[in-house]
């Protein structure tokens, strides 16, 4: 059996074999510091998943970003925003959002940048990668609503926005999500990728960062419009958010989603376990305080727990992110685990 087919059989909860499919997360932190040790888990446990690579993301129009947001310093994306980063490795975050907050009306979008060069992709180039692949092949490309407009507006003024239902700002999530609907139905129409995937941050620590009503009536929509778009050209959708995000999985559920890249432990594995059987989760492993500061043993009594809880000829995608602070040996002994269990 190919890559390609044990996920779509664990998507499915038609595995019986029981062999579980592989997916690693790795922050350029963890490159820069552990290299050889990725390196050899990537040897010894191969993954199943894979994303199309930069080397195969060719534009006929150059999009507008510039740098790295990797790198310390500032880094221009394709939309205008400009992220700042103090640390080599991580993540950079936005610190002068383009919608002012003075901007109540969002009336000035003149620096706002709809990034149609995306659209230019070459799609030939794609379909050659997915070709010689025999892994499971998800889009780099990806649908993120709600981050972005936090991007251009920021959290705090997004906030107040979403609560006051503010007409500009609507008129702007329209106008974002029809992008993205555009940007899906070229990837899930001209490419033999696999599966798309979505991707915001919904939770804070213990509840959803906005009112899980709102969510329902403002982004739940939006999240339908992508799951259909996948369906229809016959992909998977998968979908990620941090977070305790209890409250909008049997909303995913409900939708048609096959995959969530979820914070289980945030949440409490008793608490997932009332989906086991309606939808496949893809991952992963608590990186807040296993990864970093648990030993091996820790990593295989939590992986276990998931496996028994979650585990019905699917439902389960071994995956973990191997990012700040974790230990090599752990995001090891995740991989040596569910191997031991597949078997």
């Amino acid at each position: 059996m190919t890559s390609r087919e044990l996920v779509r059989k664990t998507l499915e909860f038609k595995n019986t074999d029981g062999v579980v499919p592989r997916d690693l997360w790795t922050l350029p932190w963890a490159h820069h510091k552990y290299g050889k040790e990725i390196e050899d888990i990537l040897r010894d446990y191969p993954l199943d998943i894979v994303q199309i690579p930069d080397s195969h993301k060719v534009y006929a129009k150059k999009p507008i970003s510039v740098g790295n947001v990797y790198e310390e310093g500032e880094f221009l994306d394709e939309w205008g925003v400009v992220f700042k980063n103090i640390q080599r490795g991580l993540h950079g975050e936005v610190k002068a959002p383009i919608v002012k907050a003075e901007d109540e009306d969002w009336e000035d979008l003149s620096r706002i940048h709809i990034p149609e060069e995306l659209l230019s992709i070459d799609t030939d180039k794609i379909n050659e990668f997915c070709a010689g692949t025999d892994q499971f092949v998800l889009s780099s490309d990806l649908v993120r609503p709600f981050e972005r407009m936090q991007f251009l507006r920021g959290s705090e003024n997004f906030y107040f926005d979403l609560g006051s239902e503010n007409p500009g700002m609507l008129k702007m999530l329209n106008r974002v999500h029809a992008f993205y609907c555009q940007l899906m139905e070229l990837w899930c129409s001209k490419t033999n990728i696999d599966g798309f995937f979505a991707m915001d941050d919904w939770g804070s620590q213990r509840s959803l960062l906005i009112n899980p009503k709102t969510w329902v009536k403002y982004f739940k929509p939006l999240y339908k419009d992508y799951v259909t778009i996948a369906h229809k050209y016959g992909k998977k959708m998968f979908f990620h958010s941090d977070g305790f995000t209890l409250d909008i999985i049997p909303h995913l559920i409900e939708l048609g989603y096959d995959a969530v890249n979820l914070q289980i432990f945030c949440m409490g594995i008793e608490k997932i376990a009332q989906f086991k059987g309606k939808i496949t989760f893809w991952g992963e492993v608590d990186r807040q305080h296993l990864l970093p500061e648990g030993t091996t043993k820790d990593i295989r009594d939590a992986i276990k727990t998931v496996h028994d809880t979650l585990w019905q000829d699917g439902g389960c995608i071994a995956q973990c992110e191997f990012g700040a602070a974790a230990k090599p040996e752990n995001v090891r002994e995740v991989y040596a685990s569910w191997d031991v269990l597949s078997r």
